[in-house]
């Protein structure tokens, strides 16, 4: 069991506490509001994040829907921002602020080519004078707290994550979440806990690890051998909202909630549809198509049916589908 106090964050005048210490990663094109919700199931207090936003785009009037009204929602939520500008950065980290962010982090990780070669994501690995000026720039700019996500590196020969990772320390941010691999990894190979752990120790701000962590166990482990403040999960949750409220549980010595079974995760996947069609109207199926194909496995007929689902030309089809499925499992229980 990890330490069950809050982790404090003291922001530059608007402090924060984290009462659970898993997070709940960006990801592009999922963790939208809908889905949001879904993890808050499990997770009330757990930190989640907007889907990455580009300042630029902001800037431009582009990607509002990520971050507005997030003081609508339940439990902390934070924005997480990409781009080379710093003074962009700034004023997108404004708009997030007077948003209801819970406080604002800077993607350094992303290792997409076509974000990293413009100077965004994991390309400020390779210049540390615009990843300082831009960590400045933002925590200049906002009373929120200013956290950072990145990576061990650009690539295995030049990676120094200790001295990287004290740069970000030094220019402000104050709480970093370390990927255990290089840009040049992407999601390849094990990630290097012990490379977070060397991290950690050299840090005086909390250090939040991330890679490789997709049950309750994995987060045990990590914990254990990094000595890390928390854990961020990430593409585990991909169909599996209820993952960060499992690990959260193990951590601090509750009972795990059960995996939902098919006909429950069918019902999930059921309501994920009816959300996003609200919010999306009729394009809402197609976002919902990638997370139907992710929550309906592990029963008879699954295989068919998820083929069946994302050839459904309508929403009130797709929910025909889900319902004959939830129909014919009770059928044969």
């Amino acid at each position: 069991m990890i330490a069950s106090s809050p982790l404090q964050l003291p922001g530059n005048g608007i402090a924060r506490q984290l009462r659970c210490r898993v997070l709940q990663s960006p990801l592009a094109g999922v963790s939208d509001r809908v889905f949001r919700g879904l993890v808050r199931r499990w997770a009330p207090d757990a930190l989640l994040f907007t889907e990455m936003v580009n300042a630029t785009s902001l800037e431009m009037g582009h990607g509002r829907c990520k971050v507005e009204s997030l003081a609508d929602e339940s439990g902390p939520i934070g924005v997480q921002l990409f781009d080379h500008r710093p003074q962009a950065m700034a004023d997108a980290a404004r708009r997030a602020e007077a948003s209801g962010a819970f406080l604002i982090d800077i993607n350094m990780g992303c290792p997409v080519r076509k974000i990293a070669r413009k100077g965004g994501g994991s390309g400020l690995i390779r210049d540390p004078e615009l990843a300082i000026r831009i960590v400045e720039a933002v925590a200049d700019a906002v009373a929120l707290p200013v956290t950072v996500k990145t990576r061990l590196g650009w690539c295995g020969g030049d990676a120094d994550p200790v001295r990287w990772c004290q740069q970000l320390e030094r220019a402000g941010a104050q709480l970093l979440t370390l990927h255990g691999r290089t840009r040049e990894q992407g999601f390849k190979g094990p990630a290097d806990w012990s490379a977070i752990t060397q991290v950690r120790e050299a840090l005086t701000i909390p250090l939040i690890a991330n890679g490789d962590i997709n049950t309750p166990e994995d987060a045990l482990r990590c914990l254990n051998q990094t000595g890390a403040a928390g854990v961020m999960v990430g593409r585990g949750t991909m169909g599996s909202p209820w993952l960060v409220g499992q690990i959260d549980a193990a951590l601090t010595g509750r009972a795990i909630p059960s995996t939902p079974n098919p006909t429950a995760r069918l019902a999930l996947a059921r309501d994920q549809l009816d959300d996003l069609v609200k919010d999306r109207g009729d394009h809402g199926l197609l976002i919902a198509r990638k997370h139907m194909g992710w929550t309906c496995t592990g029963f008879p007929g699954a295989s068919r049916l998820r083929h069946d689902l994302m050839r459904a030309p309508t929403p009130a089809q797709a929910r025909d589908l889900l319902n004959q499925q939830i129909d014919a499992l009770a059928a044969s229980a």
